[in-house]
């Protein structure tokens, strides 16, 4: 990806973010960017393709986040906090109107990005069990896809059940006591001990601000 069409969208996913995507017009795009509409067409082919591209990067700059974090060789409860942490930045960020407009007038990139995020999900959770199991911090006795299918339950039926209102779903201590709730339930002896000393060392009060 060229470095011009990487900024474009980088603002693009800021405009959709404040404002949703349906309101943002091409002719708003150009405007912000500083750029003419022929520029801009010369990098993406449609409003269709442009939402495709923005989705596609913003995808992508979450999963080297997310790479950031596993390439640090944390301990399998260390990684899994903080991978809830950086989701609750990311969440802070977030407008539901942005998911709203992407799934009602744009459905097939919306099913397209609810099965890559919960394959995603599916795959890391699954890693990191394995990997608990291996630094002796997760029971032996784990299935390990039906704790990963679980878990990956959980979070999609905090956004479509009537249990939660959207105001709950986005709270980031309701993100981060599913985190905890998730590592109480697998962990054993030794692990519990270690999630309460990383607990200690980690100021969860400011990310939940």
């Amino acid at each position: 990806m060229n470095k011009e069409l990487e900024n474009i969208l980088l603002k693009v996913s800021e405009l959709y973010q404040k404002y949703g995507i349906k309101s943002v017009t091409m002719d708003d795009v150009a405007r912000e960017l500083g750029i003419s509409k022929k520029t801009l067409y010369i990098h993406v082919e449609n409003k269709n393709d442009l939402v495709s591209k923005v989705l596609e990067f913003t995808l992508l700059e979450r999963n080297c986040t997310i790479e950031k974090i596993i390439n640090k060789k944390l301990n399998a409860i260390e990684e899994l906090l903080e991978v809830g942490i950086q989701i609750v930045k990311t969440i802070k960020e977030y407008n539901p109107s942005t998911e709203y407009d992407l799934k009602k007038y744009y459905p097939e990139l919306f099913k397209n990005l609810h099965n890559f995020r919960k394959e995603k999900m599916y795959k890391s959770i699954l890693n990191n069990i394995q990997n608990g199991k291996d630094e002796g911090l997760f029971r032996e006795d784990l299935d390990n896809e039906i704790i990963a299918k679980v878990q990956v339950s959980r979070f999609i039926s905090m956004n479509t059940n009537d249990f939660f209102n959207a105001d709950e779903v986005l709270q980031p201590k309701n993100i981060l006591e599913l985190f905890i709730y998730h590592i109480r339930g697998i962990a054993n002896k030794k692990g519990l001990e270690v999630l309460e000393q990383t607990l200690n060392k980690i100021n969860i009060q400011e990310y939940l601000q």
